[in-house]
């Protein structure tokens, strides 16, 4: 009785149904060389003719020495990333940036808490690795592939003079929200930023936080926004979120002796939580408070045209994954920054007087 592998038609098998050589055959499946569409047509009818699915991708990876796949480390729960939209515009952009390559894309988490069961970047079986998301454990992460020789991108972060940096102008950008707002008039202002630290500490934006924060964007975004408003504060959030934006417009908008006229988030996401919270105090939006946010994503659920500074995700993740392209093949990849635009919607207006 003939075993499985032993009646499984060959790569062989069909190179000899077709009439062509094994070369000519693997070429005509990888679509890598100059075969003629008739030849092609060929060698893909015998291969139909013999039911040949094609040369096995686990082979192909050993020949190479790779597994095939890309990972890409998520500073969060896989769930809480795919409820942020410019999560998913970035990692849509990589998967377009590594297309070249034929690779598939393995979703890694890094938030700090041990699972012993989940497939971890200390241990699972890529060829390389995008480091997406503000991510205040990006100094981790980096060790971690570092240890293993595995080469990376970072999206947002100074990884290292060997990893390049795909950013957009953070500083800048917050500066010319900020510096929008004080030209309409606004002096009161208070901040609603992401994480600075590995622990995610929510609550009051202290100096001790800020001065142990391991998180470039946010730390990039608060100095744009003290370029203009040097003494404003306000409150870190866990994540970026519309309930931890709720949570902290919450605690900025409950006093009315202190609260702010103008409130500048981190992201899309907190800003819309801010402006729940408002609506919640029956405080209007823009006429008495003013949100500037930061991403320029649509947000479910929220009944206004965002004041917000866009950034291309789409483009950042793309240009994310043609680094990763450019490092496997042996080429040195450069940094790439990207620019955002302020986007004036309907929840910015002069202070009331």
């Amino acid at each position: 009785m003939q075993t499985e592998s032993a009646s499984r038609p060959t790569l062989a098998d069909v190179a000899a149904k077709a009439g062509v050589s094994a070369s000519t055959a693997s070429l005509a499946f990888s679509g890598s060389g100059p075969v003629s569409d008739a030849t092609k047509g060929r060698v893909l009818a015998a291969a139909d003719a013999l039911g040949y699915a094609g040369p096995d991708p686990r082979a192909r990876s050993l020949r190479r020495g790779r597994s095939g796949i890309v990972g890409v480390v998520l500073e969060e729960r896989v769930r809480a990333a795919f409820l942020d939209p410019v999560k998913i515009q970035m990692l849509d952009g990589i998967t377009e940036g590594i297309a070249p390559l034929g690779a598939g894309l393995l979703l890694l988490t890094d938030t700090g808490e041990a699972d012993g069961n989940a497939v971890s970047i200390e241990s699972a079986p890529v060829d390389a690795v995008v480091l997406i998301g503000c991510s205040p454990r990006l100094g981790h992460s980096v060790e971690a592939l570092r240890r293993r020789g595995i080469p990376a991108v970072a999206i947002e972060g100074a990884a290292g003079e060997d990893i390049p940096e795909i950013s957009i102008d953070n500083r800048e950008a917050t500066r010319r929200g900020a510096g929008y707002l004080r030209d309409l008039g606004h002096t009161e202002v208070a901040l609603v930023t992401l994480p600075f630290d590995a622990a995610r500490t929510r609550g009051p934006l202290t100096a001790g936080l800020v001065a142990a924060s391991t998180a470039d964007t946010a730390n990039e975004r608060l100095l744009g926004a003290r370029d203009v408003f040097p003494d404003a504060t306000g409150r870190a959030a866990a994540v970026s979120s519309i309930e931890e934006g709720l949570e902290a417009g919450r605690a900025l908008l409950a006093d009315p002796g202190t609260r702010p006229t103008a409130i500048i988030a981190q992201s899309d996401l907190l800003a819309a939580g801010v402006i729940q919270a408002a609506e919640e105090l029956g405080i209007a939006v823009p006429a008495e408070l003013s949100v500037l946010g930061f991403d320029g994503i649509r947000v479910d659920g929220l009944q206004h045209d965002l004041t917000t500074l866009v950034q291309p995700s789409v483009a950042k993740g793309r240009a994310a994954g043609e680094a990763v392209v450019q490092l496997l093949a042996g080429e040195p990849p450069r940094s790439r920054c990207f620019t955002s635009t302020l986007h004036v919607g309907d929840t910015t207006a002069p202070p009331r007087a």
